[in-house]
Formats: structure tokens, sequence, C-alpha cells
């Protein structure tokens, strides 16, 4: 029996639950629809009266009929009835593929897998489409080995702007350009898109569509938003999820070509203070309504199947474990018929959860546990839970109903995959045109004083980082989490912004060049200077102020205004900045966003065709106000101290008046602001990070300095060559004795929660005579075993939670990195800073 097989499993990793063989009754009080009375559900979170939602006030909406038509529920009985247990909580835990195996599959009844930002086909986040295909026929087929019931897996994917996981791919702008395209037929058909290109890997769902409404352009996920105000979102809600879904019909499965959609993040994730990734929304339920669910009434209306609730929290509890908003609202007023999935461990934020065991989070009314790397064990005391009425049978029944009616629905019970492996259909032309239109309508014009269109005959310089780096203009979520450490070999088929420039230019007799640095033998016509903001995902993106820090581009702007040639700058970003010194140096200023795979659309605005005139003109305006200075935020349109550089909705067409006078150049940011991930890069500290050499005299800081000792003389430091002029740093240890990066405290609770780790680029100079230590806070690894090689330089990567697991206080950590030695060494490191797993970390102390 199933039963006695999970029970051996269990007791071989050493998980004591139940037996498992007797199904209590069901209640007499259950609701024809499976729904549970609140006092039927089991243990709950005991909530504050300010995080307490009042079903009354909010406004109606319903999942279409269509999703429980009586041929499906009498279905639905039928395989509930046949269930164990051990399967129906299995139906209820999501694991990652980067943490179960087809093997596993088979052994455990779970009910879907996910491929989270760093997770791929064999570890590789390169790995094709073909890869991705064999990966869920071996899930699919080790399902099918199971005995009993073989319900179908779920596979879920991240395709939030194309099917950003798959070399390959069509890449589409994120979803700030395409709130400024302020275009929902455009976004639907990006959606269909999206949708072909999933199908044809073998996925069944995305997370998407973001709904959520960013408030802090400081928040790390803005670049995932439509807009500030919550207009554009609930205009574009509901044809991005007709657009992956189509129409529910009753009795009938999700069309060819269409998956499940996943409406995210309920609820108020672009809320929190601060614009902290996972923080709290103290707001009022008002506030809560009006702008944070303006999305999910259309995209419910509209049929989606799934809803992901937040990480963040809404005054002071987190919504994941917030029965009012998950259940009384979210099934009460808002009629969603789906079901809920929570976020990557997010029921272990809950107090007294972990993320092995947390039946406050399901009682609450998460029906879907992702549980990447947690889900054995979770299974395990889910079990328990409900054995022991934690949990009861009626609740888990309901959510074990949820889940079937979106398999059903969504056609996983049929065996024809008609799209599976049509390769062709990956980055397909006819995706690619959307693609570029697309980004066509986003691009806003903020300043033009005559020199765009650029005549098609000019010479035509291109400078700048970003001009030739597909990664860097398709952003975070691309080929990996943070979308860090790709060429553009890992796009093929895509176009750069520079590419799309010098096809355009060339084909019409006009010379193309590119110099990245903006230097130049023969006097151009006009510059096109492109940069920007490097990729980064949530954690990693987060900000203290909005000024853009990078000294490169403004270097490259005034040496060629100097020299008298126009400027015009092309800005890559997932925010508006604070930008205004480049702005004052560019005679045009675009911001460009993240166009994604389709850089040829810049070059269709941009360059004008063979009579001179506009090949397309500027339709995008702003969905997210353009800040004064860099201190400006939380800075929208509805504030009653409104004060923008651009307001919300202003854009620029060829037809207007679109210079500017000069703007101020004070950024009001003072050079002390707190700065969470980065601590030495590109040859110097980062404010607020000093470096400090201790032993037992005690501390000295050389500052500026290109060398120093510690007061005893134990650990000297000089400036060294690295891949750069004196971008490293050389220490010499004599005795016991410690370099360490030193500030004001930090929290990276969230960093180490999303699996962030410290890199450490370094070089042994010589082996070391005794043991050199490598640390976070108070927390040490022993670095010496990755100091055998000595001459060459070497980059590492230590989890944070491994750390944190060995004792540091990651929520004040005044110290992000330490090296430390206990007996003459000598080594140098280039680059220390935090970096996404992109499942290359490790935690040498496991």
């Amino acid at each position: 029996m199933l039963c006695k097989t999970y029970a051996a499993l269990a007791a071989l990793i050493g998980v004591t639950v139940l037996s498992a063989c007797d199904q209590p009754a069901l209640n007499a009080d259950q609701t024809d629809d499976g729904a549970v009375p609140p006092a039927e559900r089991g243990v709950l979170l005991d909530l504050p009266p300010e995080a307490r939602a009042n079903p009354d006030v909010w406004p109606r909406s319903a999942t279409p009929a269509a999703i429980t038509d009586e041929a499906s529920e009498a279905r639905i009985d039928e395989i509930l009835a046949q269930m164990t247990l051990e399967e129906k909580v299995g139906q209820t835990i999501q694991a990652d593929i980067s943490a179960i195996t087809p093997a596993d599959m088979a052994a455990y009844p779970l009910g879907s897998i996910l491929a989270g930002g760093n997770s791929a086909p064999g570890g590789r986040n390169w790995a094709g489409a073909e890869d991705w295909v064999q990966l869920a026929r071996d899930f699919r087929a080790a399902v099918e080995a199971r005995e009993g019931a073989r319900i179908p897996l779920i596979f879920g994917i991240d395709a939030v702007h194309g099917h950003n996981n798959v070399i390959g791919a069509t890449i589409f702008p994120h979803n700030i350009g395409l709130g400024a395209a302020r275009n929902p037929d455009l976004v639907g058909r990006i959606a269909e898109v999206t949708a072909l290109e999933v199908a044809a890997t073998g996925a069944d769902w995305t997370f998407g569509p973001t709904v959520a409404v960013p408030r802090d352009l400081r928040w790390g996920r803005t670049y995932e938003g439509y807009g500030e105000d919550p207009e554009i979102v609930a205009s574009y809600a509901g044809p991005v999820t007709l657009g992956l879904q189509g129409e529910l019909r009753a009795g009938e499965v999700l069309g060819v070509g269409r998956i499940a959609g996943s409406a995210k993040h309920f609820l108020a994730d672009g809320g929190t203070v601060d614009g902290v990734d996972q923080g709290d929304a103290p707001i009022s339920e008002e506030e809560l309504i009006r702008v944070h669910n303006a999305g999910y009434p259309p995209t419910i209306d509209a049929g989606v199947l799934t809803v992901m609730a937040s990480f963040s929290s809404w005054n002071g509890v987190k919504i994941t474990g917030n029965q009012t908003l998950l259940d009384d609202v979210l099934r009460g007023p808002l009629g969603f018929e789906g079901f809920l999935v929570s976020d990557w461990n997010a029921h272990g934020q809950i107090p007294g959860c972990t993320n092995e065991s947390c039946p406050e989070a399901f009682n609450a009314g998460i029906d879907m546990f992702m549980a990447p790397d947690s889900w054995r064990p979770l299974y395990y005391n889910t079990l328990e839970q409900v054995r022991s009425g934690a949990i009861t049978m009626e609740r888990l029944d309901e959510a074990v109903r949820r889940i079937l009616r979106v398999k059903i629905r969504a056609g996983l019970f049929e065996t024809e995959r008609p799209l599976e492996g049509r390769y062709d259909l990956i980055g397909a032309p006819e995706h690619r045109a959307v693609a570029r239109d697309a980004v066509r309508q986003s691009l806003v014009l903020l300043k033009n004083d005559g020199v765009l269109p650029v005549r098609p005959d000019a010479r035509v310089l291109v400078a700048g980082s970003a001009a030739d780096n597909i990664g860097q203009q398709s952003g975070g979520w691309t080929l990996s989490w943070q979308g860090t450490g790709t060429t553009n070999a890992d796009f093929p088929g895509a176009t750069s912004i520079w590419g799309g420039i010098e096809e355009a230019v060339t084909s019409a007799g006009g010379t193309a060049v590119l110099s990245a640095d903006g230097s130049y033998d023969e006097a151009p016509d006009v510059a096109i200077v492109v940069f920007g903001e490097t990729p980064y995902a949530e954690f990693q993106g987060d900000l203290d102020h909005l000024a853009f820090a990078d000294p490169e581009p403004l270097r490259v702007l005034r040496n060629l205004q100097e020299a008298g040639i126009p400027t015009v700058s092309v800005f890559i970003s997932g925010r508006p900045m604070w930008t205004n010194p480049e702005i004052n140096a560019s005679n045009a200023f675009v911001a460009a966003w993240l166009p994604g795979s389709e850089g040829g659309g810049v070059a269709d605005v941009l360059i004008a065709d063979e009579a001179g005139q506009a090949r397309y003109d500027f339709t995008g305006t702003l969905s997210f106000s353009w800040p004064r200075h860099a201190l400006q935020t939380p800075l929208n349109r509805d504030m009653d101290d409104y004060d923008p550089l651009f307001a919300y909705g202003f854009g620029l067409t060829y037809d207007d008046d679109g210079a500017l006078d000069a703007l101020s150049e004070e950024s009001g940011v003072s050079g002390d602001a707190a700065n969470p991930d980065r601590y030495f890069v590109e040859g110097r500290f980062v404010a607020p990070w000093s470096l400090l050499l201790r032993d037992e005299g005690g501390d000295s800081r050389p500052g500026l300095a290109p060398s120093g000792e510690s007061p005893r003389g134990n650990v000297a430091m000089r400036t060294v060559d690295g891949s750069a002029q004196e971008s490293a740093r050389a220490l010499t240890f004599t005795g016991p004795a410690r370099a360490l990066a030193w500030g004001t405290a930090v929290d990276l609770t969230r960093q180490a929660n999303g699996e962030m780790a410290l890199l450490l680029r370094y070089r042994a100079d010589s082996a070391p005579e005794g043991q050199v230590w490598l640390g976070v806070g108070e927390a040490e690894i022993d670095l010496t075993p990755f100091m055998a090689e000595t001459g060459s330089w070497q980059e590492i990567k230590v989890r944070l939670s491994c750390f944190r697991d060995l004792g540091t206080n990651i929520a004040a950590v005044e110290e992000p990195f330490s090296l430390r030695a206990d007996g003459p060494a000598m080594i140098s490191f280039e680059t220390a800073r935090l970096a996404s797993n992109e499942g290359d970390a490790i935690c040498p102390a496991e």
C-alpha cells in the first residue's frame, strides 16, 4: 500500500509521522463548493484589528462560472474519493527542479514542480529548449510510474517578460516599459506569444501577470509593475490573463497554446515602506483596496486560474498567514475559484512557522506550498498535522479540490500536447516582430532640442557599455534570477541596440561606429550613448536613493559635449532615476526601460528614413513619475506634495518643443548612504564601508591611502593591479590579524532568505602557512582549502544563509566581509560583494 511506502520513506529521513491508512470522515458542515467555515480550518494566526480585512467593503468580482461546471466537479468528486491522504497532501506541495529528481517524484505524490529563477535542466541556466522539454517529460513519466491515483503535475515557471528562462526565446520589454505603451491590446498579444513559447517547452503555468502597483521607486521589483497608478494595472490585468489562458468555457480545457496564469503577489507587494522587498505596508484598508487590489478583480473576472500570495505584510502581519485576506476576501467578495499558491518558502516567515512546517499558512488559505528545497519535511509534517487535526480534513479536501479544478481546466489530464517540442516557435520571427513593436511603443522621449530623429546618412558614433549588451537591455529575470553573467552569444536571434542602429544607418547609406568609451578617430555628426542600470531582481535591486551612480556615462557625454558633438542618451533602467547631470549633457534623452531581445525597436524610432522623416514617432508616456531629486521617493501623482521633474503621463513626440533649461545637479544624497550589497568593487571600498586592519593592538583605517598596516603590523595592505590598474588590494599577514569591511549595520535578512551569496574574487599569492578564514559578521568559513592554487585569480560564492546558520546576526551586519589569517599568508582581493546564487554558491561548513 502507498501509505506503507510513504511511512517507510519518512523513517529513512528521520521524520516521525502517524500511520496514514485510515482517513477521518468528511465534516457534515462542509459547504457544497468545498469551502470550509473558518472555525473548521484548524490552527490560525491571531490577527490584530488593523490587519483584519472587512469583506463587506471590498469590490465584487468572480471567476467565470465555466470553471466549476457540473461535469468537472463530479469528476473531482470521483478523484477525491479514490485518493489516499498521502496523495492529497502531496498535491498541496510544490518542489523546485533544483531540489527534486524524477526518481523522487516517482516515490512521493507531489502535485507540482517549478523552475525558479536560477533553476534549469541539469543546473544549467543556459539550457536549450530541447533540455526543457526532456525535463518536463521525465517528471511526467515519473508520475505515471506511481501506484495509485496518478494525478498529473502542474509545472510552473517565471515567464514574466516572454519565456525568459530559455535560450533563444523572445524577450519582451519588462512591464514598466509596457506600462509606458498604454496599450492593453499589445500586452494581450505579448501574453499569447509567451504562452505559445512556454507550451512549446513543456511547462503548463506561468507566475504572471504581475499586478503589483509599485509606489516607491527604490523597490528592486519596480520594473515588474506596469505603473505607479492603479489605472494602468486595472486596464492590463484582464487582457494579459486572456492572452495567456484564453476564455474559460464550461466543459472545455484551455485551447492549444494556452497556459495557466497566476495573478501576483496578493497583496500590496508594491506598497512596502521604503521600497523594501518583502517588507510591510502600513496602510489603511481603503488604500489597500483602492491602489493595490486594482488588478485582481479584472484578472479574476477574466478567469485567472491561480493567485500567488505575497511575501510581504499588511500592518505588521505576513499576508501568507492572513486568513481575512486570503480566504474571507479573495474567496468572498473577489470570488476567486482557482487555487492559491504561496511564494518561495514564504510560509517559513510566519511567526511560529519554519520552511518545513506551517499549518497556519495552509489554514489561512494557501492551497499549494511553494517549498522549493523544503518539500520533503514539509510533506511529512503536513501529513502529521492533518492526522492530528491541526489541519482539518475538510480544509485539505478544499485545497485539493481547487488544485484538481485547475488541472482539469488546464487540460493536464489530457495526453495530447500538440505544441510541445515545436522548437520553431521559440523566438519565431512573428514573435520577435511583436516584441520589436513593443519596444517602439515603450520608449519615452524626455528631451529633444532637435537632434532627433537622426538623419540616415549621418556619421553616427554609438557609445556606452550598454550599447552592445543584450543582457543589460533585458534586465533581471533573464536566463537567471538576477539576469547577470550573460553575453550576447546567449541570445541567438536577438539584436542589441547597437545592432539595430548599425543596420538602420548603414542600410540608408550612413556610417555607424561602436566605441564603448566614446573615443573616435573621425568626428561623428552625432553620438548615441547607451547606458544605465545593470541587471538585478529583488534584494539586489533595492536602493536607498535614486541617484544614478555610474560616473562613466557622464564622462563620455561631457567629453562629446565639449567637442561640439550632439548627443542622444538612451537610458536603460528598471525605474526612473535622478539623472539630471546626464540630461544636461544630452541634446536628447530617451527612457528606454528594459527593452529585451529586440533592440532594433530603438533604432526604428531614433533613426529617420531615407527621406529624413521619422519612421516611427514616440508614443510612450511615463507610467511612473520622474524624480526631481534623488531622495524624492515615494513619488506618486495622487500625493499632496507632488512635484516631479517629469509628471506621470509625460512624453514628448517629434512635433513637440523638447528643449529643456539646465537642471539642478544637486542630488541631495550624502556620500555615506547605506549600501547593503557592494563592499569592494572597481578598486575602492564603497560608502559607507571602509577597510579596517585589525590585530591584537587594535584597528587602523587606511582610508584612501594606497597602503597601510594594522597597529602591530600583523597585516599590511597595498594597492595592486587586478583586471584593471590598481583595482585590487594585496594583504600580507605575518601573524594573527583580520582585514575587514566595516560600516553602519545593515539588515541582510531578506538577502539571506533569498539565497544571495558573498562573492569574493581573490588570488592566493603564496600558500598560507596557517589557516585563512572568510567571514560575514560573527561567522567564518575556512578558505584555506580554496587557496591551493597560487598566482591566479579565482572566485568563490558562499551563501549568506551559511554564515547565518553559523551564528552571524544577519539582521545587523557591521562587517559584511572579512579575511582573517592565524599565521603568515599573502592574499589579494579584487571584488567583495553580494551576488545571486545561480546554483554556484556553496557552504563549506556543510
